[in-house]
């Protein structure tokens, strides 16, 4: 008995976890469609891997961030650290770009008879309120609490200041380089146990979608059918164009196929989990293990693209407002457009990477247009699957960049990984040794 429970395990388990993960998130959607509320009993399944994946973010961060410095120089560290943010700056200026393209060749919403819903009213945060968020009062709250972007900028600063005490007083070199040792040894048991989580993923995606889909109900697919599909054409364009075509193909001279295959693990956790943040260990570690980029970079532009790099949320905002306008009948002028387009990329960097963020900052966007708040509880509808398909968006993002930053500082492995199979035309490449 005993053998075949082992020989049936190790068939599972030669199946790719992908694959597993996938006919989980198909059987979870049918168990919902088919037996309704009764699935939400599996709720718990679901919240427990999350909560998984909650409880990796902080350390992973901490870890990584500091391992990751040990290898920079304060000058490479500039360099890779500017990069990344231009980089960011410009594909979520890209993506409300293309978001409002997309709003007014579809114009989702026009017929739609307008009706009024309830959504909870917060006071979003003000450009100085999330400025100063940046630093935290406390960084042991802060890691407390999961401010990641007050957590990221603690990891840094701490890093650099231990790399400038062994740079420039040698009596506690090898007292640092001991502490940075077992920062990387936290690193590598924080990807075990990530690994472990996933296996885990099978069974919480299964219960989040039978359990979603089981007490919100089919309609979280299709009411709204509109906003939707313009949400998903826009960045099913954006991913295509921008991301594999941009820059995988011209920037960085590498098979966007290959990325894509390096990259799915975490776009379907993305979408099944509907956070950035919570998804962040699975992109860490197709970082590392499939797409080959040295710690050095995806150490820093992954925890930064999970809170500050939100493609996804920009091209949501503006097609949503537009959506809005033709809900109520007040169709945005150009002028207003462009204004839309602006506070889309801005309010983007304060959006949380947390499910829900984006109902919330919705309400920015349409209070400088003048359109009714009450617009917001209708939208709510469909919140769930927008939340998922910008959330893919986003962790997509996130990789393309460390990708092109990796390329451009040598620090891809271009023979192993999803590389290995000569589909980069710059196989020969590796990465540099500081």
């Amino acid at each position: 008995m005993a053998g075949s429970l082992a020989s049936l395990w190790k068939r599972y388990r030669s199946v790719g976890l992908i694959y597993r993960i996938a006919v989980a998130f198909v059987i979870g959607s049918a168990a919902g469609i088919a037996f309704g509320e009764r699935m939400a009993v599996v709720q718990p399944l679901g919240d427990l891997f999350l909560r998984l994946l909650n409880m990796l973010v902080v350390p992973i961060i901490v870890f990584t961030l500091l391992t990751g410095i040990r290898q920079l120089s304060p000058a490479r560290l500039g360099r890779i650290g500017g990069a990344t943010v231009a980089l960011y700056a410009v594909t979520t200026t890209v993506a409300g770009v293309i978001g409002l393209a997309v709003a007014n060749v579809l114009q989702p919403g026009r017929g739609v008879e307008f009706v009024a819903g309830e959504a909870e009213s917060q006071a979003p945060p003000s450009l100085t309120e999330v400025v100063l968020g940046i630093v935290p009062n406390n960084p042991v709250t802060a890691m407390a609490e999961g401010n990641l972007l007050g957590t990221v900028f603690f990891a840094i600063v701490f890093g650099i200041a231990l790399t400038y005490v062994r740079a420039n007083k040698p009596e506690y070199a090898e007292s640092v380089d001991s502490l940075f040792e077992a920062f990387e040894v936290g690193a590598e048991a924080m990807f075990v146990v990530v690994r472990s989580v996933l296996e885990y993923g099978v069974i919480g995606v299964f219960a989040l979608m039978a359990a979603g889909i089981g007490t919100e109900g089919v309609g979280v697919f299709s009411s709204l059918g509109e906003l939707v599909l313009a949400v998903a054409i826009a960045v099913l364009i954006h991913i295509v164009v921008t991301y594999l075509g941009l820059l995988m193909t011209v920037v960085s001279d590498v098979s966007p196929v290959a990325f894509l295959r390096g990259a799915k693990d975490a776009m379907v956790t993305a979408f099944a989990t509907r956070s950035s943040s919570g998804t962040l260990p699975v992109t860490m570690t197709n970082a590392e293990e499939d797409l080959r980029i040295d710690e050095r970079v995806y150490s820093f532009a992954l925890p930064v693209g999970a809170t500050a790099n939100m493609d996804g949320a920009a091209i949501r905002q503006a097609i949503t407002v537009v959506f809005a306008a033709n809900v109520v009948g007040q169709p945005l002028a150009l002028t207003e457009q462009v204004l839309v387009l602006i506070v889309a990329v801005l309010i983007s960097i304060g959006t949380a990477g947390v499910p829900g963020a984006g109902i919330v900052m919705l309400t920015v966007v349409l209070t400088q247009v003048g359109l009714p708040l009450t617009v917001v509880g209708f939208v709510a509808g469909v919140d769930p699957i927008l939340g998922r398909i910008a959330t893919m968006n986003n962790v997509t993002g996130d990789l393309a960049v460390s990708t092109v930053v990796g390329k451009w500082n040598d620090a891809i492995d271009f023979t192993t990984g999803v590389w290995a199979d000569g589909a980069t035309a710059v196989g020969d490449a590796a990465p540099a040794e500081d």
